[in-house]
């Protein structure tokens, strides 16, 4: 297993599956990922990602009615990581971006707000957003497989 290198005064952009993997303990990426954790407290690096993130977290908690990891979901997005909202000029770039890079909508709309707010760090699972210009990717399980 390879490791994650986390700089100092880095902002990180979290997709949906770091999110998930780290609420839900997932055994591999649960301890890939714990530079990011370990690092949070002392408020060298700064958590940030759409509002869209609350979605996607929350349909399997939902649909399985799981007030558990609904609570868990709400916690942390609520108390470590910045939001931001879904604007125009967001949708307009990840309408660019999927002409462009024949992305998914929710994937275009993650890469358009992480290439706005000017992230340093984009972590994800999906190896189709490294094709972004300007969005340094890290691809969890290209670190895991390390």
């Amino acid at each position: 297993m390879g490791q994650l290198n986390v700089p100092d005064g880095a902002i990180i952009y979290l997709d949906t599956s770091p999110i998930i993997y780290s609420i839900e303990r997932h055994i591999d990426y649960w301890q890939l990922l714990k530079p990011v954790w370990e690092k949070l407290p002392s408020g060298n690096i700064h958590l940030i990602s759409s509002e869209l993130l609350l979605l996607e977290c929350l349909i399997i908690p939902l649909r399985t009615n799981n007030t558990v990891l609904i609570n868990a979901y709400d916690q942390f997005l609520s108390s470590h990581i910045t939001l931001h909202p879904i604007r125009e000029s967001i949708l307009r770039s990840a309408a660019q971006l999927r002409a462009t890079n024949h992305l998914k909508t929710p994937d275009a709309i993650h890469a358009a707000t992480a290439l706005n707010i000017g992230c340093t760090l984009f972590l994800t699972n999906d190896a189709g957003l490294r094709t972004i210009p300007g969005l340094s990717v890290v691809v969890l399980k290209d670190v895991l497989n390390a």
